[in-house]
C-alpha cells in the first residue's frame, strides 16, 4: 500500500529535488496529474529516478520556452513556442489508458514528443504488451511502418533487448492523434542516457553500442511515416547548447553534474 502524505510535504519534498528555475508548483501539478504515481510511491526521489531527470531538464523551459534548443533533425520546425512535462498524448477514444510522454515542445508547425530513458534500457526486461486496442483502423494512411512495427513486435519477428519499441509504437500512436487536432507535423523524439554505472555496477561498452544499435534500427523501420522519429543522448545534445547563453549553459553543466547521464 501507497504511504498517504500530505500534499505539502510531498511539495517540500519536490522543490528540495528540483535544479534552479524549475517551477515546482507547475510539475507538482503534473506529476499529481499523471498516471505514473511517481511522487506517492516516492519513485521520483529514487537516485535512479527517470523522471526526475526528464523533469528536471525539460521543467526549466516550460517558463522559457525561448531557450528551448533545437533538437537536431527539427531545425525546420521553427523556434519552441511551449515546453511541458508529462504530456499526455490521447488516442482517438476515450476510454482505457493514453500513453504520457516525458515532455512535450511545441512550435508553429510541429508538436515533437519527447520520451527520456535513463537506467532503463539496462535495468527493464522489455515486455510486448499491445492490446488489441492498437490494431483499430484509425491510424491513417501514413502510419503504415508503425503498424509493421506493432505486428512484428507482438508475434516475435522483431525483439529488441534494450530499447522499449512498444512503448514508443504507442506514444508515436498518440502523438499523431494529438499533432491532427492541433494542425501540425509530429515528431517523436527519443532522448537517453549512456551512464558507466548502475547500482555500483559498470554498464558495459557493449550495451551501450547494442542499444545505440536498437535505436538505429528502429529508426529505420519507421522511416518515412507521419510521425517522423529522432534520437539523441543527453550529453550530445547538451553539447550543442549555444555557449553565450550563460543561463542555458548552466542549466545544462548542473544536468551533467546532478544526473551524469
Amino acid at each position: 500500500m501507497t504511504e498517504l502524505i500530505p500534499p505539502e510535504e510531498l511539495l517540500n519534498r519536490l522543490r528540495e529535488s528540483l535544479l534552479p528555475g524549475v517551477p515546482a508548483d507547475h510539475v507538482f501539478q503534473r506529476l499529481q496529474k499523471g498516471d505514473g504515481n511517481e511522487l506517492r510511491s516516492k519513485k521520483f526521489f529514487s537516485p535512479e529516478s527517470s523522471a526526475a531527470l526528464a523533469v528536471n531538464c525539460f521543467g526549466w523551459f516550460v517558463e522559457r520556452p525561448g531557450c528551448f534548443p533545437t533538437l537536431p533533425g527539427t531545425e525546420n520546425a521553427g523556434a519552441a513556442e511551449m515546453v511541458d512535462v508529462e504530456f499526455k498524448a490521447r488516442f482517438p477514444w476515450s476510454g482505457g489508458r493514453h500513453p504520457q510522454l516525458d515532455a512535450v515542445v511545441q512550435t508553429e508547425s510541429t508538436l515533437i514528443g519527447i520520451e527520456s530513458k535513463r537506467f532503463e534500457p539496462f535495468r527493464d526486461e522489455k515486455k510486448v504488451s499491445l492490446s488489441e486496442a492498437y490494431n483499430r483502423p484509425v491510424w491513417g494512411a501514413n502510419m503504415t511502418q508503425y503498424e509493421k512495427m506493432r505486428d512484428q513486435l507482438k508475434d516475435g519477428r522483431v525483439v529488441f533487448k534494450y530499447l522499449d519499441a512498444p512503448q514508443l509504437v504507442k506514444h508515436a500512436f498518440g502523438l499523431v492523434t494529438e499533432a491532427r487536432k492541433r494542425n501540425l507535423k509530429a515528431v517523436l523524439y527519443y532522448i537517453f542516457c549512456e551512464p558507466g554505472f548502475r547500482a555500483g555496477q559498470r554498464v558495459s561498452k557493449n550495451c551501450i553500442i547494442s542499444h545505440r544499435a536498437e535505436i538505429s534500427e528502429f529508426a529505420q523501420r519507421v522511416e518515412g511515416d507521419e510521425v517522423a522519429f529522432h534520437a539523441i543522448s543527453y550529453r550530445d545534445w547538451i553539447s550543442t547548447w549555444r555557449e553565450e547563453d550563460r543561463a542555458l549553459k548552466e542549466h545544462g553543466r548542473m544536468i551533467i553534474d546532478t544526473f551524469q547521464p
